[in-house]
């Protein structure tokens, strides 16, 4: 009987206390609601955990959208400040834009990645980010918070002394030697069997009015393209893209230039770039955005 009147009283005390708990997360989001932090811990979700952290903190000076291609340049990489990177990862660029456009603050300067235009624009994540949305849930936000300052107490972040240090010592490295023939044979092999113009134009107009939108409110726009291996280069997919965009943006005030050797890069599979090439194009973007950020100040 003492057992039993004990595991009840045990569970009665779990029960108090996880409701207590839950009531406390409701007051603290409540009462401070965006003010909370987000939990910056590597997670499975990364595109979500970028736009909650976009949504729930201040605007950035640059913000940078693109797919997969963009996704690989890291925001550590970058010496330019308050930069966030929203590229999505087996996503287009125009979802990224949309919800850019959506919110009522703007950054000053917006970098699109033209590569892949192939993919439509994702509604339900520019539903979830955009104005007027908080993103997802922040019921449990403390919750998550806590845990997410343990996890980064357990495993802590390189200070920015040890990430230039690492920086400069893989740049100091010789470009890589991996042989990703296979890769590339394959990646060019699909590049060349499909012609992206008919799913990819709806994409490129939309993504016209939404530069054309952000333009009028103030915001400067700036196209890019990330590189391609020399083989993929020339692949149709890449050809019949670069020619729609091109077409839809012919002036070349559009379009930013990025200055790096082409040698120096190398590529995992022929489209996406390893870590170093990804800290040398980063450092090609930091050097060709830094007259923009000079004169909007």
């Amino acid at each position: 009987m003492k057992k039993q009147l004990a595991s009840l009283v045990w569970l009665v005390k779990s029960g108090l206390s996880a409701l207590l708990v839950m009531l406390a997360c409701g007051l603290a989001t409540a009462r401070f609601g965006d003010g909370l932090p987000l939990p910056s811990t590597q997670t499975r979700d990364t595109t979500l955990v970028t736009f909650d952290r976009y949504v729930h903190q201040p605007v950035p000076d640059v913000i940078l959208v693109g797919s997969s291609m963009a996704f690989r340049l890291k925001e550590e990489y970058f010496a330019t400040p308050r930069l966030r990177n929203l590229a999505i990862a087996g996503g287009s660029p125009v979802t990224g834009l949309a919800i850019v456009a959506s919110r009522s603050a703007l950054p000053k300067l917006v970098l699109v990645e033209t590569n892949v235009m192939s993919r439509a624009i994702d509604e339900a994540l520019v539903t979830t980010y955009s104005a007027g949305s908080k993103g997802r849930s922040s019921f449990l936000r403390p919750v998550k918070t806590l845990i997410a300052a343990y996890e980064n107490w357990l495993h802590a972040q390189p200070s920015r002394a040890q990430l230039a240090q690492a920086f400069s010592d893989l740049l100091r490295q010789p470009p890589s030697n991996f042989d990703n023939r296979v890769y590339v044979d394959r990646a060019l092999q699909q590049m060349n069997s499909e012609n992206p113009a008919a799913v990819s134009t709806p994409n490129v107009k939309a993504l016209e009015k939404l530069v054309d939108v952000l333009e009028q409110r103030g915001a400067h726009v700036l196209l890019f393209e990330m590189p391609y291996s020399e083989e993929l280069e020339g692949s149709r997919y890449a050809t019949v893209t670069r020619k729609l965009v091109h077409g839809a943006f012919p002036d070349a005030g559009h379009w930013l230039t990025l200055d790096f050797v082409r040698d120096d890069l190398r590529w995992a599979d022929g489209v996406h770039v390893d870590e170093r090439s990804g800290l040398i194009v980063a450092r090609a973007i930091d050097h060709a955005i830094a007259p923009y950020l000079a004169a909007s100040r």
